[in-house]
C-alpha cells in the first residue's frame, strides 16, 4: 500500500465471541452492506447511462486523462471488501456496535432516489458549462455572511452547500460515487477514538466534530460511546438542521461557525474530529484550520483526521485521484493533493500518531505535544 504501511495502525480490541454470535453477526453484516453496495452501484449505473444520453445535447467538454494509474474496478471491489472487513473486525473487537449506516423507509429510499436522478442533469449542465457559482447569483439570508470561497456548487451539486434539499440528497450522492463505503471510511477513526475513551471517563471527555455537516460522523461516535457528548460544528445552517433531524440525542448539540474561527476558549476539548473537509479548503484556510484545532485542543489531546488520499499514499490509486478535480468542481483538490499535512500538522504541535489508507481515503490521529 506504499509508504502508509509503514505507519503504525490504530489499535484494536480483542473481546471474544462465540461462534454463533459471531457467524449471525457477520450474516448480518454482510447483507447489509452487501444490500448497500448493490444500492448504490445500480443508481451509479443509471446515472452513468442517463449523463450517456444528456451529453449528446450538451456542449463537448475537454477530454479527461488520468495523471497516473487508475485501479481496475476489481481493484477497488477488492479494497471495498476490505475496508468492511476490518469494520466488522473492529464491530466484533467490540470497539463500536453494529453499523447501521444508510437505513432508510421504503418511502424515504423512493423519494431519496427520485431526488437523486431528477438532479442528474443538473450536475451534468454544470459540469459541460462551467457552471459553479450559481449560488452566488442571489444569495439571500446567512448565505450572504459566508466566506467566498464557500459559497460554490462544490461537485456541481445543486444548491452547494445552502440547502436543506442539498443536505439532504448529499450523503446518498456521495454514496452513490463511493459504492456504499463512506460511512465505514469514516468509522475508521473510531478506533482510536475508544482507545482513547478506555483511560478515561466518557462523560468528562470534550469533543468537537468540526465541519459535521448532517452528522455522518458524530452520530455513530456517539452512539458507539453511549455517556460522550458532542458539539457538531459546520458552517451550513440547512446542514445543521438536518443533523439536527436526524441525531435523535440531547447527548449532541450544534454550533454554526467556521472552522478557522472556532468560538471556542483554548484547550477546550480533549477531542477533535473532522471528516473530508481539508480537500475543500483553499491552502492558506488550512493552516488557519489546523492552528485552531491546536488552540482549543487540550494538550495531549487527539486529532481525528479522515479525508481524501493523498498522491503517493497508495501509489495505484494516484491516477484516479487526478481525474476527480477534472469530473466535479473541486478548486482546492490538487493542491490538497500534494500538500505534507504531517509537517503542517507538526508545526502547530500535532504530531502524527498512525495514518492508515481506507480504500479512498486517509485516516489519521494527531496528538497535541505542545
Amino acid at each position: 500500500m506504499g509508504a502508509a504501511d509503514e505507519k503504525l495502525q490504530p489499535p484494536v480490541g480483542n473481546k471474544s465471541t462465540p461462534p454463533l454470535l459471531s457467524l449471525a453477526r457477520r450474516t448480518r453484516y454482510a447483507l447489509h452492506q452487501g444490500s448497500r453496495v448493490a444500492l448504490y452501484t445500480l443508481h451509479s449505473e443509471a446515472m452513468r447511462r442517463m449523463n450517456k444520453r444528456i451529453q449528446k445535447d450538451l456542449p463537448d467538454t475537454p477530454k479527461i486523462t488520468p495523471d497516473g494509474p487508475v485501479p481496475s474496478q476489481r481493484r477497488m471491489l477488492a479494497d471495498i471488501f476490505k475496508l468492511f472487513a476490518d469494520d466488522l473486525q473492529a464491530v466484533e473487537d467490540g470497539l463500536y456496535p453494529m453499523p447501521s449506516d444508510g437505513t432508510m423507509t421504503a418511502r424515504e429510499l423512493l423519494d431519496t432516489s427520485r431526488a437523486f436522478f431528477k438532479d442528474v442533469p443538473e450536475v451534468a449542465r454544470r459540469r459541460a458549462t462551467g457552471a459553479h457559482q450559481e449560488v452566488n447569483e442571489e444569495p439571500a439570508g446567512f448565505a450572504e455572511a459566508l466566506p467566498r470561497y464557500y459559497r460554490q456548487n462544490f461537485h456541481f451539486q445543486t444548491d452547494g452547500w445552502l440547502s436543506e434539499d442539498s443536505a439532504k440528497l448529499y450523503d446518498f450522492q456521495v454514496d452513490v460515487l463511493f459504492s456504499g463505503a463512506t460511512a465505514a471510511m469514516r468509522r475508521k477513526v473510531l478506533l482510536p477514538f475508544a482507545e482513547i475513551l478506555k483511560q478515561k471517563d466518557q462523560r468528562k471527555v470534550a469533543y468537537l466534530d468540526i465541519a459535521c455537516g448532517t452528522g455522518g460522523l458524530l452520530r455513530p461516535a456517539l452512539k458507539a460511546f453511549p455517556r460522550l457528548k458532542g458539539v457538531g460544528l459546520d458552517l451550513s445552517e440547512p446542514y445543521l438542521n438536518v443533523a439536527r433531524e436526524r441525531a435523535k440525542t440531547r447527548r449532541a448539540s450544534y454550533v454554526t461557525a467556521m472552522a478557522e474561527n472556532l468560538p471556542f476558549a483554548d484547550g477546550s476539548f480533549d477531542v477533535i474530529s473532522c471528516v473530508f473537509l481539508f480537500h475543500e479548503l483553499p491552502p492558506k484556510v488550512r493552516r488557519k484550520v489546523l492552528a485552531e484545532v491546536s488552540r482549543v485542543l487540550k494538550p495531549g489531546g487527539s486529532f481525528l483526521f479522515v479525508d481524501s488520499l493523498q498522491t503517493g499514499d497508495v501509489p495505484d490509486y494516484d491516477g484516479l485521484l487526478s481525474l476527480f478535480p477534472q469530473l466535479f468542481h473541486e478548486p482546492y483538490y490538487n493542491s490538497y493533493l500534494k500538500e505534507d499535512l504531517t509537517s503542517l500538522c507538526s508545526d502547530e504541535g500535532l504530531e502524527e500518531r498512525w495514518m492508515t489508507p481506507a480504500f479512498v481515503s486517509r485516516a489519521a490521529e494527531f496528538v497535541k505535544t505542545r
